[in-house]
Formats: structure tokens, C-alpha cells, sequence
């Protein structure tokens, strides 16, 4: 059986390398004919192998079934080539009798009926039954990739609950959505007793909302201090934390320090803290974030850090 399908694979190939050298090679008047008789051969062909397999499998009749289909395909294939000799561009000159433009008579009107029809297939089914397959070995090609990649979520995970514990806190989980930075500090005002504020002009906002006007208020009456960091407008990054899902990072943080007067110390991985003062003086409130680089789909992400207890 594994030959047999090997061999036809390469039927299947040689067949459709002919096929697309013919429909290339035909003229506007040729091409329905050209189509009609390439759908043809495949159908043949597909008859072939079915009849071929059945044969090998011990189905009755099938023998005899696969030597009925043989010769119309190599009558076919050879049709295809002769009428294909006129189209190509290979430098040799076409007899006189070829000038002519080709009539594009179907053969099937000179030789009388050929019986019924095959049913012509759904070419676009096929080719989304196609990709879904190619994806599909894609899926799995990765996922026996991955097994063999260390898990460098699930070890960033483990470290990072082993410095929460160790510094006496409890993790406070935020939605992974682009808003998480100022969730989670949202999360902390709240622990901490600070109001949040409002948005402007906005009654009734998500308490994250409120953080982002923070935010973008604070860098706006402070732009010397911003704008160098800055890769595009002013204006633009400021209507990016206002208005949309953008990621928060180390600017916003700054500004939220400020905003709030209070320092913002972030653990990541293997233990480091980072902290970002407010530079308002000794008694300084402190909320705690937690940073993961590969804990989450999105990619970098905040939590809340709450004292444990």
C-alpha cells in the first residue's frame, strides 16, 4: 500500500505539472476547452487510484476496473500534450497548417457522448480543506517544538511567588487586556487609601480610566520631562493613554509616582525591585506591582501586590 500511494503522489504531480503547463499556455478561445478537458483528466486519474486501492484491498471487480481506467488516462495525457505542441514558446516555428487561430471545439461533440458527467469538484473547498490541514500540522510541528523548550513561564511564575512570600505578600491578579499597569494600580491606591480621581469631563469611569487620565494629565504639565523619551508627538502619546488599550511602562509609572506622591517599588523576576520615587519627601506611601515578561498571551504584564495577612 505504501507504494502504491507513493506512485500515486508522483501521478498526482506529474499530472497537475501538465495541467498547469496547459491552462498557462492557452488562449482565450482555448481556455474552456483547455479547462474541461485538464478537470477531466484529474477526475480520471482520481477514479484510477480509487480503483487501484480497492484492487489492493481485495474489493471484487476492482481489477478489472483499474485496467478500463488506465487507457483513457494515458489517451487523455497524451491529448494534452499534443494540443499543447502549437502554444509553446520555445523558439520553434509552427507549421503553416497552425497559423490559424484554434476553434475551440469541444472533442466531445465530434466523438458522440462519453457517458455521464463527472461531477466537477469544489476547488475552493479544497483548497480550504488544504490549508486547514497545513495549519494543522503547523499546530503540531509546535506543540512537539515546545516540549522540548524549557517552560519559562511556569518557572517565572514559581520564582516570583517564592520573593512575594519572602517579602510578605499576595498576589492580586489583573485581567491581561493592555490596561493592567494602571489596574493594578488602581488596585493599590484602593489598599492604600488614596483617592484615584476622575477622569475629566467623565462621570462613572472604570477606576483604571482614571488612573490613565492621571497619567497623561501629569505628563502633559511636565512635558520637559517626558518629550525626550518620547518617539512621536507629544499630543499622539498622550491621546494613546487616554483613549485606547496602549500598554503602560517605566513613563507612565513615573508620572503616576508623581501624580500620586507615592513610591511604586516593582518586583520581577529572580528577586529585582525596582523603585520609582515621587521625590515628595521621607513618608512616602509604597505600593507594590508585580511584573511577569512571559507569565501571560500578551506578553508583559502588572499585578497588584497586596501585604499578605
Amino acid at each position: 500500500m505504501e507504494d502504491l500511494q507513493a506512485r500515486h503522489r508522483k501521478e498526482q504531480r506529474d499530472l497537475q505539472s501538465r495541467v498547469t503547463q496547459k491552462k498557462k499556455q492557452a488562449s482565450k478561445k482555448t481556455r474552456k476547452g483547455v479547462n474541461d478537458e485538464c478537470e477531466q483528466l484529474e477526475a480520471v486519474l482520481r477514479e484510477k487510484h480509487a480503483a487501484e486501492i480497492a484492487a489492493l484491498d481485495g474489493e471484487p471487480d476492482a481489477t478489472t476496473q483499474t485496467d478500463v481506467l488506465s487507457e483513457p488516462l494515458e489517451e487523455l495525457t497524451l491529448k494534452v500534450e499534443d494540443e499543447d505542441a502549437p502554444h509553446r514558446t520555445n523558439g520553434t516555428q509552427p507549421a503553416q497548417d497552425d497559423v490559424s487561430e484554434p476553434t475551440p471545439t469541444p472533442q466531445a461533440h465530434d466523438e458522440g457522448p462519453r457517458g455521464p458527467q463527472t461531477k466537477k469538484p469544489n476547488k475552493a473547498k479544497a483548497r480550504l480543506v488544504k490549508r486547514a490541514l497545513e495549519q494543522e500540522e503547523q499546530a503540531r510541528q509546535a506543540a512537539e517544538e515546545a516540549k522540548t523548550l524549557p517552560d519559562l513561564k511556569s518557572q517565572e511564575r514559581a520564582r516570583m511567588l517564592e520573593y512575594m512570600t519572602s517579602r510578605g505578600l499576595r498576589e492580586k491578579e489583573i485581567r491581561a487586556d493592555g490596561h493592567c499597569l494602571y489596574a493594578a494600580v488602581a488596585d493599590q491606591l484602593e489598599q492604600l487609601e488614596i483617592p484615584i480621581g476622575s477622569a475629566p469631563g467623565v462621570e462613572g469611569v472604570p477606576a483604571y480610566r482614571a488612573v490613565r487620565a492621571a497619567a497623561a494629565e501629569y505628563i502633559e504639565r511636565h512635558p520637559d520631562d517626558f518629550e525626550a523619551f518620547l518617539e512621536e508627538p507629544l499630543e499622539g502619546y498622550l491621546c494613546k493613554i487616554r483613549e485606547t488599550g496602549e500598554w503602560g511602562g517605566q513613563l507612565e509609572l513615573m508620572a503616576l509616582a508623581k501624580a500620586y506622591g507615592v513610591e511604586i517599588n516593582v518586583l520581577q523576576d529572580f528577586g529585582r525591585v525596582e523603585k520609582i520615587e515621587a521625590g515628595a519627601g521621607d513618608e512616602e506611601m509604597v505600593m507594590w506591582l508585580g511584573y511577569y515578561k512571559h507569565g501571560f498571551g500578551l506578553g508583559e504584564h502588572y499585578n497588584s501586590l497586596r501585604k499578605a495577612g
